[in-house]
């Protein structure tokens, strides 16, 4: 199986923003350049995230999903505001290929159940943020509402609950790692893929092609980052190559 490379549009008022630890927002761009100028990069697959809309308490941006879906030449997610089967629908008939969903699954956890009932196992993702926590057993605890919301909630069997449900992607983001560059959050990479083995989203903290090997060695899937290809830290198929290089099955 071959890793995918997704770069991240996260979207606030209609615009591509980029933030450090789920704050500090900074404009990135308009999101259907970024999707074109991605699709002739090379990104296998990406993911557009309207982060403030379940704060807002509103619905996904559709018109924004719907020039997207126009100009996308690879498959790509929706996440953000999607809280039940008809917003789901919504945006999947506004032309996204995948939804993903979090802190309305975390509220009511029988909405993934009908998600993957009204659309099958492989149109929905669940993202879980998540921060350290040494209290919980795996060490991690589950945040809500874009990463403002503790919930008490252990992370891992959280995602081990998701998998059940027959979600075959997790979307782990770090609270500790998102935006630093530092590196994504291996450990929970880890945890989450021995786990449930799904296929793991890698999210949050990459900033050097390293990270991204590091990433795929814990487990990952999918190798998704914002700030790295937003600003052009790193190319996608540089990232392919130095992932090729290093024995990764990556597609062309």
């Amino acid at each position: 199986m071959s890793i995918r490379i997704m770069p991240c549009l996260d979207m606030q008022n209609g615009r591509v923003v980029k933030g450090v630890q789920f704050v500090d927002i900074r404009d990135a761009g308009d999101p259907v350049a970024c999707c074109v100028a991605y699709c002739h990069a090379g990104a296998d697959e990406l993911a557009l995230l309207d982060i403030t809309a379940t704060v807002e308490g509103r619905a996904t941006m559709l018109d924004v999903v719907e020039k997207v879906a126009r100009a996308a030449t690879i498959p790509f997610t929706v996440g953000g505001g999607i809280s039940d089967v008809a917003s789901a629908e919504a945006v999947l008939r506004a032309g996204a290929d995948k939804i993903s969903t979090s802190s309305a699954a975390f509220r009511k956890p029988e909405v993934i159940r009908d998600m993957v009932k009204a659309f099958g196992t492989d149109r929905i993702t669940v993202a879980i943020d998540a921060a350290v926590n040494d209290r919980l057993p795996s060490g991690y605890e589950v945040y809500i509402d874009g990463g403002r919301t503790a919930t008490g909630a252990d992370a891992v069997e959280w995602a081990k609950q998701v998998a059940g449900y027959g979600v075959k992607t997790i979307l782990p983001t770090s609270k500790s790692t998102d935006g630093m560059k530092q590196g994504f959050d291996l450990p929970l990479i880890r945890k989450i893929k021995e786990a449930t083995g799904v296929d793991v989203v890698a999210s949050g903290g990459a900033g050097k092609l390293e990270h991204f090997y590091d990433a795929v060695e814990a487990g990952a899937d999918i190798l998704l980052a914002a700030s790295v290809f937003h600003f052009n830290i790193i190319g996608i198929q540089e990232l392919k190559t130095y992932l090729q290089d290093r024995g990764v099955a990556v597609r062309a």
